[in-house]
């Protein structure tokens, strides 16, 4: 028998709460058990229900997404988080990291990414889009002081091959995605590698995800 995502779905506006009920109906493993429409509410039926994966809007009357979140770390380690918002709110991938949240997705996303993301984060895993990732490296290297260095920065095509290494990519299918040679890939890869002085693919793909933020602490593979 197919194992069953059991969801707590949290947001303020009841047509998102619908649409996004619609889109996961379509997923036989995947179940919205709940629904909340507020912070406080959200922390009840998070208790009742005790749901496998909670997609929590970040923005809601009476507390916030990530001050739920915050609670629910301690109170219902089992459960996971995801984030849901609009793409906006991507600069705050260093807040929902320190909140507990597992990840990340864009109520812009379509069906088969969310559904991904519920599935990724209820394995154990972490889910941030690539841009999300993305960006949040690219405020790592200013936070860091490094973005004035030459030998620090990257460019546009380095941050893509960075990311799809984090999507999980190889090389010829990184080539493929972005239009460019196998050799070009593995170029931009070992150029990276040398900038950021992580020596395996292992080591760019979690930086890559997490940006360096040690909030989070990966289980080692």
């Amino acid at each position: 028998m197919a194992l069953t995502i059991r969801i707590l779905l949290v947001d303020d506006h009841p047509v998102v709460r619908r649409g996004i009920t619609a889109c996961l109906s379509r997923y036989p493993g995947l179940l919205v058990a709940g629904e909340a429409s507020d912070g406080h509410e959200a922390l009840r039926k998070a208790r009742e229900l005790l749901p496998d994966v909670i997609l929590m809007d970040i923005d809601m009357p009476q507390m916030s997404g990530l001050a739920v979140t915050e609670v629910l770390r301690k109170d219902l380690p089992q459960t996971k988080v995801l984030m849901l918002s609009t793409g906006r709110h991507s600069e705050s991938v260093a807040d929902i990291i320190k909140s507990g949240a597992r990840g990340f997705v864009a109520k812009e996303a379509n069906p088969e990414d969310l559904a991904r993301a519920i599935e990724t984060v209820h394995s154990g895993d972490l889910f941030f889009s690539p841009d999300v990732a993305g960006l949040a490296l690219n405020q790592l290297v200013r936070r860091n002081g490094k973005s004035n260095e030459p030998g620090t920065r990257m460019s546009d095509r380095e941050r893509q091959v960075l990311t799809a290494i984090a999507d999980g990519l190889s090389n010829k299918e990184i080539a493929s995605r972005l239009g460019i040679g196998l050799r070009t890939v593995e170029t931009h890869r070992e150029r990276v590698m040398r900038k950021l002085n992580i020596h395996s693919v292992a080591g760019l793909t979690k930086y890559a995800i997490v940006a360096g933020l040690s909030a989070l602490k990966l289980a080692e593979s």
